[in-house]
């Protein structure tokens, strides 16, 4: 049996992806995790692994072939049990094969257990594969209506089931799949500008669109509210200043706030994990670990590679996987794993001097952290006025499962957290 290897999505905008080198030829073995083939994309260049151990059947793309995300790249035939199938790029592998029936003649009933559970286990697997093959608007749609992906046919690349896709499926199965909710009503389309002599209509690139995409999908799905906290970071400033010089000499890498900020974040995210969670359906999941998302401009765009596990890092750790994940995003050198799995993000649009931003949420997270300008200015201290060094911190939250007082309460802790820092930066 086959496995197919799919090109995987490396960010949330990247829609497409050009094989550069295949590190195998047909028919030669490779083992699971072995560098399969090489991509390069818009933000990215990395090496994919096999998904599983086996022999190499078919190519499918040619080197210098640019390809969809999610377009079968190749075909491995597994060697060994064919439970742990998966393909790269997929969300998730299935951990345990289906139950094989006894081949015992006399077994009946057990044969016919053994059949039902082998029919469970393949269900369970097909859903779990339809669920991969949709985006999520279509999934949000699917939620609405009632409607079991695994019965719409998918005409997208590799069997994607495209928003057509499930809108002819409506169609077919007419007054029966109507929504639980009443959709809302259509919203009138813009008035395209109009185009003068001396303008230039110029069309989005591609990873253009994919932003556009998510950023609008995003709005659609949170209710998204902004909170904005001004925080004293004199402290802070203070420290940066004495250790900047120390860690580029010491340690080869430069010193910005950044971390700072993410060390608080940690500590408020401990205290409120309601902001380290995401929502599925009707239930809320929180996740017990931290994984941070960064986001990095890019020309054209940005991405947002995700320090995981990042409470278990202390300053000086953070300050090295920070620096080397940005290097190797300007670089376009990061894995599949750099830029999955966030639960929270930061991002710092004050870098150009922004006041401060009302950032949009990375979905399917429930919070955004957006930091403004750091900068000095006149500040009232018990009746007197002091210059101090200052920013703004607006937290975007998914009001649909945070409140605005615990999105305060969370601010609130990530302000007095700076205000009072007392943590080493050497530890």
């Amino acid at each position: 049996m086959a496995a197919d290897v799919l090109m995987p999505q490396m960010g949330e905008s990247v829609a497409e992806g050009t094989i550069t080198r295949w590190l195998k030829k047909e028919g030669e073995a490779v083992s699971k995790d072995e560098p399969l083939f090489e991509i390069s994309t818009e933000k990215v260049d990395a090496e994919i692994p096999s998904p599983i151990a086996g022999v190499l059947g078919k190519i499918l793309v040619k080197e210098g072939q640019t390809v969809a995300v999610h377009t079968v790249v190749a075909q491995i035939e597994a060697v060994g049990s064919l439970g742990s199938l998966g393909s790269v790029g997929s969300a998730e592998t299935p951990q345990k094969s289906a139950s094989k029936a006894p081949e015992s003649a006399t077994a009946g009933t057990e044969r016919t257990e053994g059949t039902d559970k082998s029919k469970a286990g393949a269900s369970a697997e097909k859903e779990s594969s339809e669920l991969l093959r949709a985006s999520p608007l279509v999934r949000r749609m699917a939620e609405e209506h009632g409607i079991d992906l695994s019965l719409v046919e998918g005409t997208g690349t590799g069997g994607r089931i495209t928003k057509e896709d499930f809108m002819a499926y409506l169609e077919r199965q007419g007054s029966a799949t109507a929504p639980k909710a009443a959709p809302p009503k259509p919203v009138p389309a813009p008035t395209p500008a109009k185009t003068g002599e001396r303008d230039e209509s110029v069309p989005m690139t591609i990873m253009r669109k994919r932003i556009a995409e998510h950023m609008v999908m995003s709005r659609r799905t949170s209710a998204h509210v902004t909170t904005v906290f001004q925080v004293d970071l004199s402290r802070v400033a203070e420290i940066y200043r004495k250790e900047k010089a120390g860690f580029e000499n010491q340690e080869g890498v430069k010193l910005t706030y950044t971390p700072f900020f993410i060390r608080a974040l940690i500590d408020s995210l401990k205290r409120f994990p309601i902001l380290n969670s995401s929502v599925n359906g009707d239930q809320i999941v929180y996740h017990k670990d931290i994984h941070m998302g960064i986001a990095v401009a890019l020309e054209g765009g940005l991405i947002v590679p995700v320090v995981h596990h990042v409470d278990e890092k202390n300053f000086l750790g953070l300050v090295r996987t920070i620096h080397e994940l940005a290097a190797r995003a300007r670089q376009k050198k990061l894995t599949v794993d750099d830029v999955q799995g966030g639960t929270f993000t930061i991002t710092n649009p004050g870098v150009y001097g922004g006041l401060f931003a009302t950032p949009i949420i990375n979905q399917p997270q429930v919070g955004i952290l957006g930091v403004g300008t750091i900068y000095k200015a006149p500040v009232v201290i018990q009746d007197a006025i002091a210059i101090r060094t200052v920013v703004h911190l607006a937290l975007s939250f998914d009001h649909r499962v945070v409140d605005g007082a615990v999105a305060d309460q969370f601010m609130a802790s990530v302000k007095k957290y700076l205000e009072g820092w007392e943590e080493s930066l050497w530890a």
